[in-house]
């Protein structure tokens, strides 16, 4: 490390968040402001190619655990049902409310979560198991959050796409893996639903031993603040600082800014509206259709809990696809950004808001006995396929439009994604009764087909509709 006097270093400002600067600039005597130096190994952006994928498949697999346990959970139904003497209802409640909850930090959350499917695991009645789920769903949503704030803490912007899209991919991918396994787990008559809690617990139980060891501080200006402590405790009569915490707003003040901001962007900025609405919806279809596979493929093509279990397998080969088609979009973004901006993010989203709804009728129309079980698997695929490529364009589109409030905007539609996440599964069992899962299900691409031209008028109507965003205003 190296100090500077205040007048030198007038002209240089270092960013802390990203760690890339290389030195420790002296502003009196006695005050030194904390950087890294250059090529620093302690920094997680000099970190080695190897470190940081294993450090990022190590985050990307605690969101496997999470989604994997979404899709479990409901493969558990037929012997949990009679077991616990609870309605079907009250066993969805575990499927909805897991959907609330936010940020706790990654050791905390990593034993809770395990801890939650012990209490599952051992569950007397139904209430038990619910509030577990609500627990579970509140440490789990580290997943979506801190995980990919790993992934941007060790990898620099030009880097990042493969490993957000990896991320992407396996958090979608791991439903189809969960539901695939639990299925055939709870068919066997010595394991049943509480076998497939317990294999969580012991898959979570290895990961949680794992997670100190390899995950370890990536955030940089909190491991600035720690070389700020070590250096302290050798100079005392030296006043080592982090900018990053010199001007800090009050708790206070950040919990209403964080609480606010993506509330009033949600309900205020057309962009963020029309996103979330979007893929809340394609999020709410995605927990009906969690509900509504065992249900159509046991009464209409006997399919087994196991066999049942193995349709969703189409999840995961629908996000691989996704994945790989997601690269021409890359591409097609890199060639036409100079030209279109944020909205070069799109392209592959005009496919995916017509197939949305095709994919449903595919999926609602084929499904009767006298037409072979493939073809509602094939309509599950594409559907699978569409909302996988939404997710990615919404993320990447609001991100861009809105720069430093790229956050907010992400938590308001995330907060649309989790509530008709939630909300879908307490009606739908009602709509597959009363309106059978044929009309249900054309009722859902009916509304699809109603939101098909979101991205088309984004992209023609896009730059305006920023121009009257205050927030757009001062970002430009």
């Amino acid at each position: 490390m190296t100090s500077h006097p205040e007048s030198d270093v007038a002209h240089e400002e270092p960013s802390f968040d990203s760690g890339v600067h290389s030195k420790e600039l002296l502003d009196d005597g006695k005050t030194v402001t904390v950087t890294f130096e250059e090529n620093d190994s302690r920094n997680p952006m000099n970190f080695s190619q190897r470190r940081k994928w294993v450090m990022t498949v190590m985050g990307c697999s605690f969101t496997i655990l999470v989604a994997a346990s979404a899709t479990s959970y409901p493969m558990g139904f037929p012997t949990m049902i009679p077991e616990l003497n609870c309605t079907e209802y009250q066993a969805t409640l575990g499927l909805s409310i897991e959907e609330f909850g936010r940020q706790p930090l990654y050791i905390v959350s990593t034993i809770v979560y395990m801890l939650m499917h012990l209490m599952m695991a051992l569950a007397p009645n139904i209430q038990t198991v619910i509030v577990a789920r609500l627990l579970q769903g509140a440490v789990g949503s580290t997943g979506a959050t801190v995980v990919a704030g790993t992934i941007t803490d060790l990898w620099a912007t030009h880097e990042v796409g493969l490993p957000m899209a990896i991320f992407s991919t396996l958090g979608i991918a791991a439903n189809g893996m969960g539901a695939v396994a639990a299925g055939w787990v709870d068919m066997d008559t010595r394991l049943g639903w509480r076998w497939i809690q317990w294999l969580h617990l012991i898959i979570t139980g290895v990961y949680c031993i794992l997670v100190p060891i390899i995950l370890k501080e990536t955030r940089a200006s909190i491991l600035l603040l720690k070389m700020a402590d070590e250096l302290r405790k050798k100079n005392p009569g030296v006043n080592y600082r982090v900018k990053a915490y010199e001007i800090k707003p009050s708790f206070r003040t950040l919990m209403w800014i964080s609480c606010s901001r993506p509330i009033y962007l949600l309900c205020t900025e057309p962009i963020v509206i029309s996103n979330s609405l979007w893929i809340g919806f394609a999020w709410g279809i995605f927990y009906c259709m969690i509900q509504s596979v065992p249900g159509l493929f046991e009464t209409l093509y006997m399919f087994n809990n196991g066999a049942v279990g193995t349709v969703f397998a189409t999840m995961v080969v629908g996000s691989v696809i996704g994945f790989f088609t997601n690269l021409c979009q890359e591409r097609l973004y890199a060639r036409n950004f100079s030209k279109r901006g944020p909205e070069g993010r799109l392209y592959l989203a005009f496919v995916a808001a017509f197939l949305f709804p095709v994919a449903m009728f595919i999926y609602a129309w084929t499904a009767r006995p006298d037409v072979h079980w493939i073809a509602p698997v094939i309509g599950i695929t594409i559907y699978m396929w569409a909302t996988y490529t939404i997710y990615l364009a919404v993320f990447a589109y609001l991100a861009d439009c809105y720069g430093v409030y790229a956050s907010s905007a992400l938590a308001g539609q995330s907060l649309s994604r989790n509530i008709m996440g939630a909300a879908f599964p307490l009606f739908t069992q009602v709509m597959f009764r009363n309106l059978t899962y044929k009309w249900a299900n054309t009722l859902f691409a009916c509304i699809a087909v109603l939101m098909i031209p979101i991205p088309y008028i984004l992209f023609v109507y896009g730059p305006i509709i920023r121009g009257w965003s205050k927030f757009s205003q001062k970002l430009s």
